[in-house]
């Protein structure tokens, strides 16, 4: 399946066009990831966000599992839109192949399609109403 393909299914980009989701997904990089990785660690801050291409990982807040993710969910976008510190630990439970897309490389993408910045946006707010009930009304 082709990156823009991929982007298209997750909801933070469903408002893309196919044009904005082909220069998304021209920014990202795949990496092979083993059993036991930590992706991203709650706290620290975050420079990149990524789609789990093939695999499993566990996410914990506070140590305690608060759930678990694969194939096709998307993970650390409120790090790449807003720049915020990491809300989650989030560690490989299989092999794993991802897509990484850096915040600089995202923000030039933003500086240069206005209208993806806007749909972004959306998407993240309604990710973080999703995850967080309550926290955006």
């Amino acid at each position: 399946m082709k990156g823009e393909d991929r982007l298209a299914g997750i909801e933070l980009f469903g408002e893309l066009s196919k044009k904005e989701l082909r220069s998304v997904a021209s920014l990202m990089t795949e990496i092979k990831v083993k059993p036991g990785r930590e992706l991203m660690a709650e706290g620290t801050p975050g420079r990149e966000c990524l789609i789990i291409v093939e695999g499993d990982a566990t996410v914990r807040r506070k140590g305690r599992v608060v759930a678990r993710v694969g194939s096709g969910d998307f993970l650390g976008e409120l790090a790449v839109v807003a720049g915020v510190p990491r809300t989650a630990t989030v560690t490989a439970d299989t092999d794993m192949t991802i897509e990484v897309l850096n915040r600089r490389e995202f923000s030039a993408l933003l500086d240069t399609e206005p209208g993806v910045a806007r749909k972004v946006l959306i998407g993240a707010v309604r990710r973080l109403h999703e995850l967080e009930p309550g926290l955006t009304s």
